[in-house]
């Protein structure tokens, strides 16, 4: 059997999809993406094939499976099952095509064998990702913009890493990037779609904007697709491994303070994403285990929370914590998905989202990073503390609720199935085990840490119980890098729409004076100097207070003006000044032969 790049099937599937009936669009995007996982499922580690001529010396090589690309490429075909199912009711033929678009890059991505196959496919998944942006309306036109800007930006880094590493290997597959500048570059490249701080702004700006599918979708594929390509770029590297806690800690933080559910849950991506380039950081064996089996659950348990937040906004059109509450009594089946997503994600043992979160910190402490274990530990505590306060004032708090309801029962089958993934790979991780890049012989389960983190969980609950009196909405967001990129643009824009315009005109003014005085001034250049000189000596007598005199100038300087250009009676003429001229020139003539 011929083995097919997966990207090739969801392609197709896209570019066929205007042409099929309205009635049989969603049979045809949900066969093509189980075709893909089909597809995906099927090839063997070690598979390279479809290599194509592209330019003199370099080839595309749409085809190289291992065991890290193909666990990651695994669950990329497994959650767009679930997508477009969950997206039946709520999607028109654009975001239909753009989301199997979205899923066919990343795919592309993942299996490529060449680094000019992995910056097209890099490229197109941005392209998909504006389209699911702008698929938002008028608001979301900024934030696609700004996303737009800062991805050019990353590309353009990524081509040049690119540009450098061959000109330092000479080759084109991809692999681990040269040191030096190279490494730096993929840093900037890569860490602008991972959401590195402070390259992260896109990520809350424009996931919130989108529709209720393109938000789960994005928050799929786009930061994966990176963590993917520094795992294969930068492991081991300590400086991801810094930019990974940052993102941890200062994810959480903003986290906690947003009153709308999908800027709260962007801001989480921030963070997790964080544990996972953490993870590559580390880049021991059992971190890379951790970094990928994380990538793996966050993808089912962070879908399944904008699965939630989106069937919220949906049923009742409400998208700010503060103006929801009481949603559980109406809202039964999504308020137990979203407590099995919230667990989850803040690793609570007996979820996934534990087991890979265990690997990570426990990678930390193997390698002597305690301030690092610290840091993530503290993630988790802070990731708690969000999803009580997403799941209080959003299901639990008393008050009367909007009017809503569960989904339609396609979107229940794609938010049951999500979280019932949860709950096995929590239950039984060697599962996600056997697909992971290294053996693994850490035990997740150990009692030590399990009781660490339930006496923690504990203690937390017991002091939120004690506080809940005492609590106070929040009314500050501290500004985050964005709102320092919207008022560098500002004043970009502002210096070329009025300095720039405002100094030509004042330059242009001046010249145009300058050669209307050289004019004036060329018709008896002696008398226009008198004029001048009595002009000056007019001023400084007034300023200095002597009236009398510079009375007496004014009224020579009027009857030199109004004879102008005339000669003075008894002066010299322009004949005079013709001369001056003749001598000045004279003289800078000379001194230019005899310097």
């Amino acid at each position: 059997m011929i083995a097919i790049p997966p990207a090739l099937v969801y392609f197709a599937g896209a570019m066929l999809l205007p042409f099929v009936p309205a009635r049989l669009r969603f049979p045809a995007v949900v066969s093509t993406t189980v075709a893909g996982f089909a597809v995906t499922a099927g090839l063997a580690s070690g598979t390279t094939g479809w290599v194509l001529p592209f330019l003199p010396g370099a080839s595309l090589t749409l085809l190289s499976v291992d065991s890290l690309s193909y666990v990651v490429g695994f669950i990329f075909a497994a959650i767009s099952i679930l997508t477009v199912i969950y997206a039946r009711e709520l999607s028109g033929p654009v975001q239909q095509a753009a989301i199997l678009v979205q899923v066919g890059s990343a795919m592309g991505m993942v299996f490529a064998g060449d680094f000019l196959s992995v910056f097209i496919f890099w490229e197109i998944l941005a392209l998909s990702s504006l389209v699911l942006i702008w698929q938002g309306g008028a608001e979301a036109k900024g934030p696609g913009l700004r996303y737009a800007l800062l991805h050019i930006f990353g590309g353009a880094c990524l081509l040049a890493g690119i540009a450098c590493q061959y000109a330092e290997t000479g080759s084109l597959a991809v692999g681990l990037a040269e040191p030096g500048i190279t490494t730096l570059l993929f840093v900037i490249g890569v860490g602008v779609n991972a959401a590195v701080i402070p390259f992260h702004a896109w990520l809350p700006d424009a996931y919130p904007r989108s529709t209720v599918v393109g938000s789960v979708v994005l928050c799929i594929f786009t930061t994966k697709a990176a963590i993917y390509l520094l795992a294969r770029t930068l492991p081991g590297l300590e400086l991801v491994m810094y930019l990974g806690a940052v993102m941890v800690v200062y994810g959480i933080v903003f986290a906690i303070l947003q009153d709308d559910m999908r800027t709260l849950l962007s801001y989480h991506i921030v963070s997790q994403v964080g544990y996972m380039v953490a993870a590559i950081g580390i880049g021991t064996e059992l971190a890379i285990n951790g970094g990928i089996a994380h990538l793996f659950n966050h993808i089912l348990y962070k879908a399944l929370l904008f699965m939630v937040a989106g069937v919220i906004i949906y049923r009742t059109g409400r998208h700010r914590l503060s103006e929801l509450g009481g949603l559980w009594r109406s809202m039964p089946l999504t308020f137990g998905c979203c407590l099995i997503a919230s667990a989850a994600i803040a690793g609570v043992p007996g979820f996934n989202g534990y087991v890979s979160k265990e690997m990570i910190v426990g990678a930390a402490a193997e390698s002597g990073f305690f301030m690092l274990e610290t840091l993530l530990l503290i993630g988790s505590i802070g990731t708690f503390l969000s999803f009580v306060k997403f799941n209080y004032y959003a299901f639990l708090k008393e008050r009367e609720p909007p009017p809503a309801s569960d989904p339609p029962i396609l979107m229940q089958v794609a938010m049951v199935a999500a979280a019932s993934a949860c709950i096995v790979l929590g239950v039984f991780p060697g599962l996600l085990f056997a697909l992971l890049p290294y053996p693994v012989t850490h035990d997740v389960f150990s009692i030590s840490h399990i009781l660490e983190l339930l006496v923690t969980f504990s203690g937390l609950i017991l002091l939120l119980w004690v506080a809940r009196n005492i609590s106070r909405p929040i009314t500050y967001i501290p500004p985050d890098v964005m709102d320092g990129y919207r008022a560098g643009g500002r004043g970009i824009t502002r210096f070329a729409t009025v300095t720039l315009p405002s100094a030509a005109g004042f330059l242009g003014d001046g010249i145009s004076r300058i050669v209307r005085t050289a004019g004036w001034a060329s018709e008896n250049p002696v008398l226009a100097l008198e004029i001048g000189a009595r002009d000056v000596l007019s001023r400084a007598m007034a300023v200095l207070g002597d009236e009398s005199r510079s009375g007496d100038q004014k009224e020579v300087l009027m009857a030199l003006k109004d004879r102008y250009p005339s000669p003075r009676p008894g002066g010299a003429g322009a004949g005079f000044g013709m001369f001056l001229v003749a001598m000045v020139l004279f003289a800078y003539f000379l001194s230019d032969v005899l310097l």
